[in-house]
């Protein structure tokens, strides 16, 4: 789209950028550029123009576009290819649906809103429009499938490297993959995986990552309330969203470049993330629940616990939700 082309040049120029020089580099009439200007202050972007000077951004919304995240992802594998869509059902049907059509490694789907946005366990994710960062991203990594599991560990470090980035706090891990502040979900990451029938091989892996910016209560409703909350709620002023994602999605693009040979640097920085250690949980199966102490994080990204028995027990993620600890269950 010629306007996200014509933000993308405003935002790299480092000052006025001339109708005449924008119309050159894209191949397309001054006229052309004039109308692509109206149609981004249309959306609320403040751009000055002075005769003789050309145009310069002054102020931007709180918009996510593939001009404004376009240039700062450059030498990126992850983004490369990107989708900003105003609504979805949920980014991560829309890139396991392009992925079995055979997309690239890379492909990076952002939504305003999702109407069907999910979490593990088939529980759904609030996502209203304008308030949150949905985002997904397809990986291709050729590797066994032990390794592919330790994924959803690793994103939770790029999640925490991201906001802290960009919002000077680090918030922490509840395993294995909720990112919490102060006992209250900041972050939810739904890890998916498409194999290969005869074989059983991993094909593709979908990263899908939802984090609360600007909601209130309200947005939130008063059963999710208690247990949410949002960066709006934890500083004065939140980020764009567009600031965030561009931080989130080079931080994928590290995770991506790094797995799985970096597993050290990576379970070194999760065990100090992870907040579930050290206390007591609940570990349930069905109808049945037993309460352990959270002893650590193993070499697979799993949580070993000690029994009432003083027996330590390893607890994969997709056999038992761990709970009952900091309020957030």
């Amino acid at each position: 789209m010629l306007q996200d082309e014509v933000l993308k040049l405003l935002k790299e120029a480092d000052g006025p950028c001339s109708g005449e020089a924008m119309s050159r580099r894209l191949g397309v009439s001054r006229a052309a550029v004039w109308k692509a200007i109206g149609a981004l202050r249309e959306e609320g972007y403040q751009i000055a123009s002075a005769p003789n000077r050309g145009y310069a951004l002054e102020r931007s919304p709180d918009r996510i576009s593939a001009g404004e995240l376009s240039g700062a992802l450059t030498g990126c594998v992850v983004g490369r290819e990107l989708l900003c869509l105003d609504t979805v059902d949920s980014t991560n049907n829309v890139v396991k649906r392009r992925a079995m059509e055979g997309a690239p490694e890379g492909l990076a789907v952002i939504a305003d809103q999702q109407t069907a946005g999910r979490g593990r366990r088939g529980r759904s994710f609030v996502s209203p429009a304008g308030k949150g960062l949905y985002l997904s991203v397809l990986l291709r990594p050729d590797c066994p499938m032990r390794e592919l599991m330790w994924l959803t560990a690793w994103t939770g470090r790029a999640v925490c490297d991201a906001i802290e980035e960009v919002c000077g706090i680090r918030p922490g891990i509840k395993w294995p993959n909720d990112i919490i502040w102060e006992g209250r979900k900041l972050c939810g990451i739904l890890t998916e995986l498409g194999m290969e029938g005869e074989t059983a091989q991993g094909q593709y892996v979908v990263i899908g990552i939802g984090i609360n910016v600007s909601q209130t209560a309200e947005d939130f409703g008063a059963e999710v309330a208690p247990v949410a909350v949002s960066l709006a709620e934890l500083m004065e002023r939140p980020p764009r969203r567009a600031e965030l994602a561009e931080a989130l999605l080079r931080a994928l693009d590290r995770l991506r470049r790094d797995f799985p040979e970096k597993r050290a640097e990576y379970l070194e920085q999760y065990r100090k993330d992870c907040v579930t250690l050290g206390r007591e949980v609940a570990l349930v199966k069905g109808e049945e629940r037993r309460s352990a102490h959270a002893e650590t994080i193993d070499e697979d990204f799993q949580l070993v616990v000690r029994r009432l028995d003083g027996e330590l027990e390893t607890v994969y993620a997709g056999e038992v939700s761990v709970r009952g600890m900091l309020g957030y269950a």
